[in-house]
């Protein structure tokens, strides 16, 4: 008999996250939805032809949409983070499934793809939160952006070009890249927040943490930003398709015009270094003025329709400023112990502005052509250039570098 004891089987340690890893992770989702990005206002238009109705659509799907992301966090209360994640990518998943059987089951792959956006952001802001520090914060951003370049430039344009070969293509992609996500999420043993232990009871009720957000003034404002922002890329990325189609500029155009605005992420890093060297008050109002400039003037310049598509690519590149430094302030101004609770209120700002933006659009149609959708978006944007000038002026700067002004009030905002 042997007195040999067996081996034991190593164990492998877990990876702990980091920039990188949560970089690579939006990079993935990059290609889920830049696959689909395109595709979905072209597949929508076809199967309903009538633009109002797209924009009903986009509205209902937007309120489920709020309403998931704000109960992420009491469903974390039932189910572990990294499942509530699983679930959220899964989504993709079954997006792509409905997407690839077409017609009007394009609808229902909209909705299940806008809830597994805003079921994993949620998580996943709250799991950088976690891993990651403020000072490394705006570096994630960039470098976010970095990662997803790929996906966000060569999906909208790849989508659109092989809907003649197949209406799934596009689907197909994005089903793919979700579950690498998958995998790669499960391969960091992800767990569930190092905050969920701390939380009280009842804390992660919308009611509860809702009224927490309505008393810090900072949080408001970082969050009407990133609602303003994207408000702004949603009349670009569904309205500007629908505009050449209808001006006889043919289909390619709306996926070649989104892929050509996402190649400014490849210029991220180099905008992070800027908004470095000035300070995000400046940036973000340089941004929001640039960006409201071009998109009332894209509508004005509306009968030249190449010339209305060339100053929104214009415009857009300046959306990926505001996606470089638009959600610091938000993000520098959250209490450790509010986490998983801010996250799910600052991952609405998808949700919120996906209901406020194809209302407006609803409301501007009744009276114009689609071009007034993009004026619209340019008084949207020139509010959150406005409410930036609010900003303390020195918000971003590395406090060794910060000069004291005794005339500036004292203020975070």
């Amino acid at each position: 008999m042997s007195s040999e004891s067996p081996i034991a089987t190593p164990v492998r340690p877990p990876v702990e996250p980091g920039v990188r890893e949560f970089a690579l992770i939006a990079g993935l989702e990059a290609l889920v939805r830049g696959a689909t990005l395109a595709a979905y206002p072209l597949l929508m238009y076809r199967a309903w032809n009538d633009a109002q109705v797209v924009s009903e659509i986009y509205f209902v799907v937007g309120v489920l949409s709020l309403l998931t992301a704000l109960g992420v966090p009491l469903l974390t209360q039932h189910m572990q983070r990294r499942w509530v994640y699983t679930l959220g990518v899964s989504l993709y998943v079954v997006s792509a499934g409905f997407g690839m059987l077409g017609g009007k089951w394009v609808t229902a792959a909209l909705m299940c793809n806008t809830l597994a956006a805003a079921t994993s952001f949620v998580c996943f802001n709250a799991y950088v939160l976690d891993h990651v520090s403020k000072t490394d914060f705006a570096r994630l951003e960039s470098l976010r952006m970095f990662y997803g370049a790929p996906g966000w430039v060569l999906g909208p344009a790849l989508g659109v070009q092989l809907l003649p070969v197949w209406h799934g293509t596009p689907f197909l992609l994005a089903g793919l890249g979700a579950a690498a996500i998958l995998g790669f999420i499960w391969y960091l043993r992800l767990g569930n927040g190092r905050a969920m232990s701390r939380q009280r009871s009842g804390a992660s009720n919308p009611l509860v943490y809702l009224q927490r957000f309505f008393v810090q003034p900072r949080l408001i404002g970082g969050w009407l930003f990133a609602v303003i922002r994207s408000c702004g890329w949603w009349f670009y990325f569904v309205y500007l398709g629908i505009f050449a189609v209808q001006n006889g500029l043919g289909d390619e155009v709306g996926g070649v015009a989104t892929s050509l605005a996402n190649m400014g992420l490849i210029a991220a890093p180099l905008m992070y270094r800027w908004v470095q060297s000035t300070s995000v008050r400046r940036a973000m109002r340089t941004a929001f003025l640039c960006s409201a400039t071009c998109f009332v003037l894209a509508t004005l310049v509306s009968p030249l329709p190449w010339a209305t598509i060339a100053i929104l690519i214009l415009g857009s590149y300046c959306l990926v400023l505001l996606d470089v430094c638009a959600g610091l302030p938000f993000l520098m101004s959250v209490k450790p112990s509010e986490r998983t609770e801010m996250s799910a209120v600052y991952s609405s700002f998808r949700d919120v502005s996906g209901i406020l933006s194809p209302a407006l659009a609803w409301a501007v149609l009744q009276f114009t052509t689609v071009s007034g959708v993009f004026a619209a978006g340019g008084c949207a944007l020139l509010l959150g250039w406005a409410i930036a000038g609010q900003l303390h002026p020195q918000l971003g700067v590395p406090g060794a570098l910060r000069v004291r002004n005794t005339s500036q009030p004292d203020s975070p905002r």
